[in-house]
């Protein structure tokens, strides 16, 4: 496949990547021009923007979570009929997993997809220095191909061409002044997930982009990119989701809290057969008809009051006797209560005996790598699978809850943790099934066997 691509990558985090990707995705789509979008790593917050900027699902790459074979698959299939892939890069360009390789890096993601990147700087009281800058960058690792500089938080358009003519070793395609207007709002564990106070100020930078980007240019380099390789087939698991009737019906838990997920691993629990129905948590007060539930991540302490009041859900969730799969937040909402920082206990569903307690400070940042230690819906004891956790809660759970995942982490001894109770599996970790394509279809079998047995039961 050929389809033209760019990496949207920056010396550090911070130097304008959301905003260039949004703008830039906005910006071709005015034209016509379908756009498929990606972010590098395990972010969850940044697709929600290039996925509205767009107008299509954003997908996330990981070189470390997924590898190179499932990172080149899934662009394959998300931008097969795209016009242009745009590729938000994560933190620097060859920031990573560790600090002594460019594993798990946006470098990486761009070397594996042959895709030449324009690079974010910070130009603020820059204007020679520009120059090394821009020869460090090019000439620092030749298989990744830094194409153009996007100068951001210049002082204006002769600052902009005052920075040109430094003749840095790459060209500049444009720059961003500051638009403190403009500014996506954030919170404390980052930006919000967009929504549609969102709009106006994509829809204003798509605009700006017009003024301050050289749209053609960067669209030349795009095309620019060497055809990309064929890629082997991914796993079993992926097959035409029209090539049979649904095997078994799972709830996926979609609102403002619960919107968390990978959306590589829902597209595979489609392909194996599951029907993925969306239901709210915070305004349905009944469940869909379904065979298992998946709760991802977001924002439940936000919602936590609301969520307390919806007696109706919290006890139909209580009471289901299928398969429960939870992330994280979800974790949270199946414990008896969330105490926020006001020190209020806000009543969840209880399936879990224990309290998710909200802190001011981060509680835990940084990829995993879990080996499970007895059975559990993701399959045997001694499945490995590797995933990320980003947390301002810390759970007060009872001892007498199984912990199933011996997790492993970049940094610090090894925890336990993956609390099982019956039918329910739950965790602080945000599992990439891409790692362990087993554990995606020993959910889904999961939630098939509940079926057939109660199917068979009537």
């Amino acid at each position: 496949m050929n389809v033209p691509r760019l990496v949207v990558a920056a010396i550090g985090s911070g130097a304008g990547k959301t905003t260039t990707t949004c703008a830039l995705a906005g910006a071709f789509r005015a034209r016509g021009l379908r756009v498929q979008t990606f972010k590098c790593g395990p972010d969850y917050l940044d697709p929600s923007y290039l996925a509205r900027a767009s107008g299509a699902a954003c997908h996330n790459l990981d070189g470390w979570m997924m590898g190179e074979q499932a990172v080149r698959a899934t662009f394959a299939r998300a931008s097969a009929g795209a016009d242009l892939a745009l590729i938000e890069g994560m933190m620097g360009l060859y920031d990573g997993y560790a600090p002594s390789s460019d594993v798990g890096s946006t470098a990486e993601i761009a070397r594996w997809l042959g895709a030449p990147v324009a690079l974010c700087v910070d130009a603020s009281g820059l204007v020679r220095t520009i120059r090394p800058i821009a020869h460090g960058f090019v000439t620092y690792d030749p298989s990744v191909r830094v194409a153009a500089l996007v100068a951001n938080r210049v002082g204006g358009k002769i600052h902009l061409e005052l920075l040109r003519g430094a003749a840095p070793e790459v060209p500049i395609a444009g720059g961003w002044p500051t638009r403190a207007d403009l500014a996506f709002p954030e919170r404390h564990l980052g930006l919000h997930v967009a929504d549609r106070m969102s709009d106006d100020a994509l829809a204003a930078w798509a605009g700006l982009a017009g003024e301050w980007l050289d749209l053609d240019a960067l669209l030349a380099i795009a095309r620019s990119a060497p055809p990309l390789g064929p890629t082997e087939p991914n796993e079993r698991s992926f097959h035409d989701p029209a090539a049979g009737p649904a095997r078994c019906r799972i709830g996926l838990a979609f609102d403002e809290a619960f919107h968390f997920y990978y959306e590589d691993n829902l597209r595979r629990l489609e392909s194996l057969g599951a029907e993925l129905v969306r239901f709210s948590p915070i305004r349905d007060r009944v469940l869909p008809p379904v065979d298992g539930l998946y709760f991802g991540g977001g924002y439940p302490e936000l919602a936590a009051a609301t969520l307390a009041a919806n007696h109706p859900m919290r006890e139909a969730v209580r009471a289901f006797p299928g398969p429960i799969y939870a992330e994280c937040g979800g974790l949270m909402y199946l414990t008896r209560g969330i105490r926020t920082l006001d020190g209020a206990l806000h009543a969840m569903v209880g399936r879990l005996p224990g309290e998710a307690i909200m802190a001011d400070r981060l509680q835990a940042l940084g990829y995993a790598e879990v080996e499970t230690r007895a059975p559990s819906l993701l399959g045997p004891a001694g499945a490995r699978f590797r995933g990320h956790q980003f947390r301002y809660s810390e759970l007060r759970l009872s001892d007498s809850v199984e912990r199933v995942y011996s997790v492993g982490r970049a940094y610090g001894e090894p925890l336990l943790e993956g609390y099982q109770c019956g039918n329910l599996l739950a965790s602080y970790v945000h599992a990439h099934f891409a790692s362990n394509p087993a554990i995606a279809a020993a959910l889904v079998d999961a939630c098939r066997r509940y079926a057939s047995r109660m199917h068979s039961s009537s």
